[in-house]
């Protein structure tokens, strides 16, 4: 009941990490224009600040990480994409960067103090007494991206946009009587006597005329209809076609290297990693003792187990994810141990208990691919050049096909082609398997040759469209078995709709008649939820019996499909709201949040609108690997 209620953020920070950050995106929608960018690196500005694509990338992540863990399984990058969560994670970002700027133009602020004994209360850092762990902490923020500093800034500024938005939200409350009838409403529960109408319940159906099936065919001629068949001379040339024409020096294989060694979407540059552990200690006199005893050769296992307790792993680890501790970890040996260093909870010492060197990929490693992918680029762009000189030679007087000859152009000639591309004997007809060609070969006029295009992987065409059959009716001898099972199948369906709707008009004053006249016996059906399919009865049949009075009766499809039910309503339940129930309680403040979340929603849409957002869709893509073009 109360997942079907809007439920908004109360800490971004937090929800991004343990509370489905899925529900915590709810609040922000998915508006704005998408607008692509130029050589910016950030995936968006609100006003005159920009999100970073780093910022968006970390919360991306988490965001389909979290799906996945309240699904039950990872999803996969296809999945992501469908669901929308890279404009969910791009939309929370804008809005939360929109009431910062809010916030810096009012002055807000929060103290140090306030930031930390809010770190140290929230319970996904407690560690097994209870209490605030600076081991579970560590590894929370190394597993979802944080730096201690990222995480303590985004916390600040969590803190103080919830001092505008919490002014819109607080103090509301929705009417009790709304509470207890929107209570009752969702947890309306009803039961019904039903019947099934079979095929029995009908008399026999007589084979179609000849005049009832051509008017069948007619009412169905996607079913019934040869296609549209075109006759097409086309002329091409694509980059495979002029390989052998274009070549690139070693100079532009090596500047297209140096292009792509900080990108990530080539990752040519793997990060050396660390197994790291650490220990904790209150003060820095502890911490020093323990550094002393490090530096006289007691192991850290050793110290651990004298100390009591056990390390705490932080897992496998980059410099750039320690933040500031990133060097001096990344600065020792395998097994080595820091000097004590500075953290929340006070100080610690950090052991590297195993290395794993970085990668770098080389010239020479890649060499042979860079080198296809710079020719294959010369190649399109010579393939440019001939759709250009053919455009000159056609303007010039000449056919097709003398124009595509003068070029370097290869002319294909089919006899007949419809839109999916394939031949009468159903074939695949000699065409390219590109949408675009395929749907240019159809809104072509016949006769004329149309203008030089090109599609996405680099080729360029040329289409004439000789000769159009239209779609037409096939003839009735030749479908005839097949529409005549269709049309009795079809005839069956409605007849059982109908017999069953008379029945239902009756079944309300005389259900036991209308069971006695089907030779059924009535079924009781289990307790039914509103929008929940139960036994034989389907969600669309649920929904119609929510609908109707007691007393009354309805009628629909059933849940196999091959037969229909009249059901009619015996009993409603509305349970009273249990007043004192703190479970009711959460229910009306869930619903008074959600209710006060829409005008915090507004404050921050108009924000936006104040501000301006611009998106480049193209950085966007690249963060999520999708390959999106910018738009």
């Amino acid at each position: 009941m109360l997942q079907t209620m809007r439920k908004f953020s109360q800490s971004w920070a937090v929800k991004i990490m343990f509370v489905g950050l899925v529900l915590s995106f709810v609040l922000w929608g998915v508006g704005d224009i998408f607008r692509g960018g130029s050589n910016d690196t950030s995936v968006a500005s609100v006003g005159g600040t920009k999100i970073d694509a780093n910022t968006f990338q970390r919360d991306y992540k988490n965001l389909v990480r979290n799906a996945g863990v309240q699904r039950g399984a990872d999803l996969t990058p296809e999945e992501a994409q469908k669901a929308g969560l890279a404009d969910r994670a791009l939309q929370a970002l804008i809005n939360q960067t929109a009431i910062d700027r809010l916030t810096d133009h009012l002055g807000l602020v929060m103290g140090d103090a306030q930031i930390s004994q809010a770190i140290r209360s929230l319970p996904a850092f407690a560690g097994p007494l209870g209490t605030f762990d600076e081991g579970t902490f560590q590894q929370r923020l190394q597993q979802y991206g944080f730096t201690e500093q990222s995480f303590i800034d985004a916390m600040r500024s969590d803190g103080i946009r919830q001092q505008v938005l919490s002014a819109a939200r607080n103090g509301f409350t929705v009417p009790a009587g709304f509470g207890r009838a929107l209570f009752a409403y969702m947890n309306e529960r009803r039961a019904v006597q039903y019947v099934e109408v079979t095929d029995a319940a009908l008399a026999p159906i007589a084979d179609p005329t000849d005049a009832q099936l051509n008017a069948f065919i007619k009412q169905h001629p996607d079913r019934f209809s040869v296609p549209d068949y075109r006759a097409i001379t086309y002329a091409v040339v694509g980059p495979e076609d002029l390989l052998g024409q274009v070549s690139v020096t070693d100079a532009q294989v090596a500047q297209e290297y140096d292009n792509r060694k900080t990108d990530p979407q080539y990752n040519y540059i793997i990060p050396e990693k660390r197994d790291v552990e650490q220990l904790n200690f209150k003060d820095a006199a502890s911490a020093k003792a323990a550094s002393a005893k490090i530096a006289t050769g007691t192991s850290f296992a050793d110290l651990a187990k004298s100390l009591g307790t056990q390390p705490i792993s932080l897992g496998t680890v980059t410099a750039s994810s320690l933040g500031d501790r990133g060097a001096p970890v990344f600065a020792l040996p395998e097994n080595g141990v820091t000097q004590p260093l500075k953290n929340l909870s006070g100080y610690a010492l950090l052991h590297v208990s195993k290395i794993t060197p970085g990668k770098i990929t080389t010239l020479a490693d890649v060499k042979d691919e860079i080198t296809k992918f710079l020719k294959t680029k010369l190649a399109i762009a010579k393939a440019e050049d001939i759709a250009n000189a053919y455009t000159d030679a056609s303007s010039g007087g000449l056919s097709l096909q003398d124009a595509a000859k003068k070029v370097g152009m290869r002319v294909v000639r089919v006899p007949a082609v419809d839109q999916s591309g394939l031949a009468p004997d159903g074939s695949k007809a000699n065409v390219p398997a590109d949408p675009q060609f395929q749907s240019e070969m159809f809104k072509a006029e016949v006769g004329q040759e149309g203008d030089t295009f090109e599609s996405k992987d680099g080729h360029v065409y040329v289409l004439k469209v000789e000769s159009d059959t239209p779609s037409r009716l096939k003839p009735l001898a030749a479908v005839r078995q097949q529409a005549t099972a269709m049309w009795l199948a079809d005839a069956r369906q409605k007849a059982l709709a109908a017999k069953a709707q008379v029945l239902a008009a009756k079944a309300g004053k005389d259900f036991a008649g209308v069971a006695q006249s089907l030779n059924a016996t009535p079924k009781p059906s289990e307790a039914l939820y509103r929008d929940k399919a139960s036994g034989d009865l389907p969600v669309e049949l649920v929904t119609k019996i929510f609908s109707t009075p007691p007393g009354s009766a309805v009628s629909g499809q059933s849940a196999k499909g091959d037969t229909y039910i009249v059901a009619r309503v015996t009993g409603v339940m509305h349970p009273p709201p249990p007043m004192g129930d703190p479970n009711y309680l959460r229910f009306i403040n869930e619903v008074s949040a959600g209710t006060a979340d829409d005008i915090a929603q507004t404050v921050a849409q108009a924000e936006r609108d104040k501000q301006g957002v611009t998106v480049n869709q193209k950085q966007v893509d690249q963060a999520t690997g999708s390959g999106g073009e910018g738009s």
